[in-house]
């Protein structure tokens, strides 16, 4: 359908769980009934397009993708009823996708910013420690207003999950990236680059498995955010699988962390920390798993209403979009056949997804 075409929708409208009838176009909700619209849905529940806070499109396992793939992956996120992406590093160039009316919305984070071997082959850029700053800021400049770091990965002299950055380089990279209008997250597994991130200001922790008490509450204190990947977590038995022969030290620490990670997350929920729902897809994740992410928050103490907001509403306002299908919001969002809230299962299988005020899905 063309974005021009007037649609209406009538349905219980979340996250207020009032039954509406409202009317979409020009790609927004109009404030006021409009004539003629064409009737799409006079019944369900009304969902504000999902967010997968955490995902990389443009990348597999082996690094960038071409625009065919990408286009794939970014379909599968959107049929899910993904319709915004914060993507968390890619190796390819993928600001094409914003040129797309049919593809989520994408918000970059550019390349991963790493070391030299402490990191997945052809993922980011690799570089010693003084260059961050730099980086940080070239970045910046090239993404959508995010910057990834890569906080901890395998020291082989070690044999384990060691941080990568110094403090001070770390407050310096913090420095430049607020001044350029960014914000900046990293990908940490274990303990040790927790302390130095979180004092340093950084905004976001992506996977977080080795909180600390401590530590969750000087994240809620601050304000920085926590997107634990849940189902990526289940891969950390492979991970250390992987890892036994030559690194058994860090075989030990995964399966440590992998053993207390729902006791780890949990205590961040209970001590307020700003939970999002990310699936890590485009590693070695599959797109379109964002309703299996959802599900499985709630298996970490999360209830139905807060794993829905962290994947809905409260996502879209954290990364700056409409996160309440108010007259004026841009018309991005999901139709289910029954309440999400009573059986979260029910976000596996979208009815409807609209989508800058068109029907893609």
């Amino acid at each position: 359908m063309a974005a021009s075409t007037v649609l209406r929708f009538t349905g219980i409208v979340l996250p207020d769980g009032e039954r509406r009838t409202f009317d979409v176009v020009g790609g927004v909700i109009a404030p006021e009934p409009v004539a003629d619209a064409e009737v799409v849905c006079t019944d369900g529940w009304i969902v504000p397009g999902l967010v997968d806070a955490h995902c990389h499109i443009g990348l597999d396992s082996g690094g960038a993708v071409d625009e065919a793939t990408t286009e794939a992956q970014a379909i599968a996120d959107r049929d899910s009823g993904a319709l915004l992406l914060r993507d968390c590093g890619s190796a390819a160039d993928t600001r094409w996708v914003h040129d797309r009316e049919d593809l989520p919305r994408l918000v970059r984070a550019g390349r991963h910013l790493a070391r030299p071997k402490r990191y997945i082959r052809n993922y980011g850029h690799e570089f010693e420690p003084e260059e961050l700053p730099a980086y940080v800021a070239q970045e910046a400049q090239r993404g959508d207003g995010w910057v990834k770091l890569v906080g901890d990965w395998i020291d082989r002299d070690r044999g384990d999950l060691a941080p990568l950055w110094p403090r001070d380089v770390l407050e310096a990279a913090m420095e430049v990236a607020h001044a350029h209008g960014a914000r900046v997250t990293a990908h940490v597994f274990g303990e040790e680059a927790l302390p130095d991130l979180i004092e340093a200001g950084i905004d976001c922790i992506e996977h977080g498995t080795g909180l600390s008490p401590d530590l969750v509450g000087l994240m809620a204190e601050r304000g920085v955010a926590l997107v634990p990947t849940v189902k990526q977590l289940l891969n950390f038995p492979e991970y250390a699988a992987s890892g036994e022969e030559k690194f058994p030290g860090y075989a030990a620490h995964m399966r440590d962390l992998f053993a207390r990670r729902k006791e780890t997350i949990g205590a961040a929920y209970d001590a307020g920390v700003a939970i999002y729902a990310g699936t890590d897809a485009g590693g070695v994740q599959p797109h379109g798993l964002l309703a299996e992410e959802v599900l499985e928050l709630t298996a970490y103490g999360l209830s139905a209403q807060d794993a829905l907001a962290a994947a809905s509403w409260k996502g879209r306002a954290w990364l700056g979009f409409d996160a309440v299908l108010t007259p004026g919001a841009m018309a991005d969002f999901v139709v289910y056949d029954a309440d999400p809230l009573a059986d979260l299962r029910v976000l596996q299988h979208p009815r409807t997804v609209v989508l800058r005020g068109r029907v893609v899905a």
